[in-house]
């Protein structure tokens, strides 16, 4: 079995709504794909419906935002197969909101240079719970002002490394305090591509929580990051699993469906574990 266990939808920051992402895997002949939109689950049953109608194997999950406020890190929780996800729902509505009221704010200060407004970009956001600077950049590209939605002019607005002059980051909840409420849902608890935050340093606290896995196969990962993080599973008798982080056409690289993949021992033990 193939899994591609690291996918986000239009309900997020993707490009393609649950139902199209259900049928582009089966047609790329991926067996298992999860769908991981970022801090909501609100895909999951159109996708789950059409996934029984192509016979693809689907596996609800998340992944929560939060950070680490100890090293000054983001840190990105993948939760799958979820069996009491309520109460997580509610947390990360929270973030969604904080999301979106920076990204009103961002739409106030791009519109003091450029032609838009809240009602055209959220346009571009129909059914995602939140706005999100995508759908802005989606906006001034349809407007000629891009070309790509990562390009020069993502970076003058929003870069954190650049400076960009339009960035308002929204607060983040620690991610103790998130990996707990992930743990008490019953689903598997994994750590995100470690190497893009630089979280290694936080995978012994998170295993004595109960960390379940850890992304080992990612797109952004380095090969040496990739090589910790295998290391790091090992050592702890963790599950590896891999994505390609799919976010369509809303991506900063060429990255398809499929381009990272958990292997299928590493798949039958979460489907084993927690399936």
């Amino acid at each position: 079995m193939t899994g591609d266990l690291h996918c986000h939808t239009k309900k997020s920051d993707g490009s393609l709504e649950p139902e199209a992402l259900v049928n582009l895997a089966a047609k790329l002949s991926l067996s298992c794909i999860a769908i991981t939109d970022h801090d909501t689950m609100d895909g999951i049953a159109s996708a789950q419906k059409e996934a029984a109608r192509v016979g693809l194997r689907l596996l609800p999950g998340i992944e929560v935002s939060s950070f680490d406020y100890r090293q000054g890190k983001k840190v990105h929780i993948l939760c799958y197969l979820p069996q009491k996800p309520q109460p997580l729902l509610d947390f990360c509505n929270e973030t969604l909101l904080r999301r979106n009221k920076a990204t009103l704010e961002m739409i106030e200060k791009v519109s003091t240079r450029y032609p838009i407004d809240i009602e055209t970009v959220r346009k571009y956001a129909d059914g995602c719970p939140a706005l999100y600077k995508q759908h802005i950049l989606l906006a001034l590209m349809d407007m000629g002002y891009s070309m790509s939605v990562f390009g020069e002019l993502y970076t003058s607005l929003f870069s954190s490394k650049a400076g960009g002059w339009a960035l308002i980051q929204s607060k983040l909840p620690d991610v103790r305090e998130a990996f707990k409420l992930v743990k008490e849902t019953g689903g598997a608890a994994i750590l995100a591509h470690p190497g893009v935050y630089g979280n290694f340093d936080i995978i012994g606290e998170l295993c004595e929580m109960g960390l379940d896995g850890i992304e080992v196969w990612h797109p952004r990962q380095s090969e040496n990051d990739t090589q910790r993080a295998f290391e790091a599973a090992e050592n702890y008798h963790l599950i590896r699993t891999g994505g390609s982080d799919f976010h369509g056409m809303n991506s900063s690289k060429i990255n398809p469906l499929g381009t990272r993949t958990t292997e299928s021992g590493e798949l039958a033990k979460l489907l084993e574990t927690f399936g």
